[in-house]
């Protein structure tokens, strides 16, 4: 009735495997109440072939006249009761499912690597999170209500029509298997418009996202025209989708009742001239449960579409969680490293079509030593140092710390030896200090966290807002300037106090004076540990204690700052290219 393909069976299969006992248990109460539910609704017609046949009954007494209309009321109160647990305990399973579910995605989200995300956009990935998982929840909350109680309701009706007149349930029966066309038809439609919306609601969280980020670029650039085209096509295409599903929907609805209906007319014929020995008890009471099997038989047809739209948004969920996170098969541990850093003959390219970043590229950094990375944008310094964390692994040749490849430590182990302060600052929407005390480090003491913000210079500007370091920082870190920003995340990694440090661009959002502040802090920072420095502001890596130019991905000199610039090569054009006006 419901479209149950293999894939559909598949997708609902793996839904169960979140079930835990007490969900079992709460399907089984909701269950048997549903088999109440459906045993009162029995009654109904019973109580109506009763009634017709005691009208014009004479003298019948005050009791005999009372006792009908106490057990409609009696069987309507238990009737409520009983649907208010199935109602509740089908939610509650089926939100069960859908928290665990989001719990879970979420979870996977923060495992999986970054190519996952350089092909998949955050709107998309938020849609799934939010819009699907709402999908899932009716599809095994509103749905399987609908499911049980109705079809055991239909059940126990066709079951008395059964015992009471086989002859005019035969006529029921023919009717039966049209309807289960119309609706197998309409659920292949539904399943294919679910899954099209679903893949345009993520469009329109992709598209306002992006516009809502870069509001300010919008509007400098007067782009709101461009942004509001692109959103009015993208919401027409969901609203062209949505309308398909409702015509679908209403069409196979209207076509089923219209179906139903005809088999009562013929009922209602071959009762009256057919089937001359029927009474007008058995022709009330069956009229009456004809008429007791419509409401829930339409709630049927119409959650087919709910049905759907969840088993649409299911799959697409399991397909993400089964895209594979993070390769973690490292079994070497490490307490805390040295700090010798490695490239030894590495390769690597974001995408094979078009090209390497860099090939059989080798580079050496021992321990307790700061190298520059200087060069044009796009020569592959940030991808060199990205490798070193393990956020991409190389196509061919290692990465080593300490001697051994980078893929053969334990994850956390590996990155528990990095710190990286970035030129893209990520701030979350809590305090300064739990900003800088983030993640792992959040066991830290208060007054490690304030030496590292004093060290930052953030207490300098953390003492003029009004709660000092546990002012919140807003999204983004909104409510703080680009250097304030820069600051809390430099005061993050000398809490963290890690052997290798990673700067990328890490002074580029600071003015001049308070850079010459934060170059004294990272100059402390950076003694005695292994230092990889991106900048293209060359004069920030002037003390670094070896400079290494890169270009179109590879090496192509190396040297400290005097040493390059006597040898007047591509260092020396792009120092001067800075310093010359």
């Amino acid at each position: 009735m419901f479209g149950l393909s293999s894939q559909t069976v598949a997708v609902y299969r793996r839904l169960l495997g979140y079930l835990e006992p007490a969900h079992w248990r709460v399907l089984g109460a909701a269950s048997a109440a549903s088999v109440v539910y459906a045993g009162v609704g029995v009654l109904v017609p019973q109580i109506m072939a009763e009634i017709t046949e005691g009208f014009g009954t004479p003298n019948r007494t005050l009791a005999e006249a009372i006792i009908v209309p106490i057990i409609i009321v009696a069987a309507l109160v238990v009737r409520g009761i009983v649907d208010f647990l199935i109602v509740y305990g089908m939610s509650w399973v089926g939100r069960a499912v859908v928290r665990d579910v989001r719990s879970q995605l979420f979870d996977h989200y923060l495992g999986l690597p970054a190519r996952f995300y350089d092909a998949n956009s955050t709107g998309l990935l938020i849609s799934k999170l939010t819009y699907n998982t709402e999908q899932v929840a009716d599809a095994t909350s509103n749905a399987v209500v609908v499911l049980v109680r109705d079809s055991l309701t239909i059940l126990g009706s066709l079951l008395w029509m059964v015992y009471k007149s086989p002859t005019l349930m035969l006529l029921v029966v023919v009717v039966v298997p049209s309807v289960g066309f119309v609706i197998n038809a309409m659920s292949r439609g539904l399943r294919r418009y679910s899954e099209r919306i679903q893949s345009s609601m993520g469009d329109v969280t992709r598209v306002t996202e992006q516009s809502l980020q870069g509001q300010r670029v919008v509007k400098i650039f007067g782009g709101q025209k461009q942004e509001t085209e692109q959103f009015d096509e993208i919401n027409r295409r969901n609203f062209r989708m949505n309308m398909r599903l409702i015509a679908v929907r209403a069409g196979g609805d209207s076509l089923s009742q219209a179906v139903v209906v005809v088999g009562v007319a013929a009922v209602v014929f071959v009762a009256s001239w057919v089937l001359p020995d029927v009474t007008a008890s058995l022709f009330v009471g069956f009229t009456t449960a004809m008429g007791m099997v419509v409401a829930p038989f339409r709630r049927l047809v119409n959650i087919n579409a709910v049905w759907q739209r969840g088993v649409a948004a299911a799959d697409s969920l399991f397909a993400t969680l089964d895209e594979p996170v993070e390769n973690d098969s490292g079994v070497k541990t490490l307490g805390r490293a040295r700090g010798d850093v490695e490239y030894r003959n590495v390769s690597f390219a974001y995408d094979p079509a078009k090209g390497n970043v860099f090939q059989n590229l080798s580079l050496a950094v021992p321990a307790g030593t700061s190298v520059a990375l200087v060069g044009q944008s796009g020569s592959g310094k940030s991808t060199l140092v990205s490798l070193l964390p393990r956020f991409y692994d190389a196509d061919s040749g290692s990465v080593l710390l300490d001697g051994a490849d980078v893929r053969d430590y334990k994850l956390r182990d590996l990155r528990r030896q990095i710190s990286l302060v970035s030129q893209d600052v990520v701030l979350f929407d809590d305090t300064i200090a739990n900003n800088i005390a983030y993640g792992s480090l959040a066991e830290r003491s208060r007054e490690e966290i304030e030496r590292a913000a004093e060290a930052a210079y953030v207490t300098e500007f953390a003492a003029g807002l009004p709660n000092g370091l546990d002012t919140r920082v807003g999204e983004r870190g909104a409510l703080l300037s680009g250097g304030q920003r820069q600051r809390v995340a430099i005061a993050r990694a000398l809490l963290k106090d890690a052997p290798v440090l990673i700067l990328d661009e890490a002074t580029s959002a600071l003015d001049t004076e308070s850079e010459r502040r934060i170059q004294s802090a990272l100059a402390r920072l950076m003694q005695g540990r292994t230092t990889l420095v991106i900048a293209h502001r060359l004069s920030t890596i002037e003390r670094a204690d070896r400079i290494v130019v890169m270009r179109d991905g590879a090496i192509v000199e190396t040297g400290n700052h005097e040493q390059l610039l006597e040898r007047r090569g591509y260092y020396s054009s792009l120092h001067s290219l800075q310093f010359t006006s």
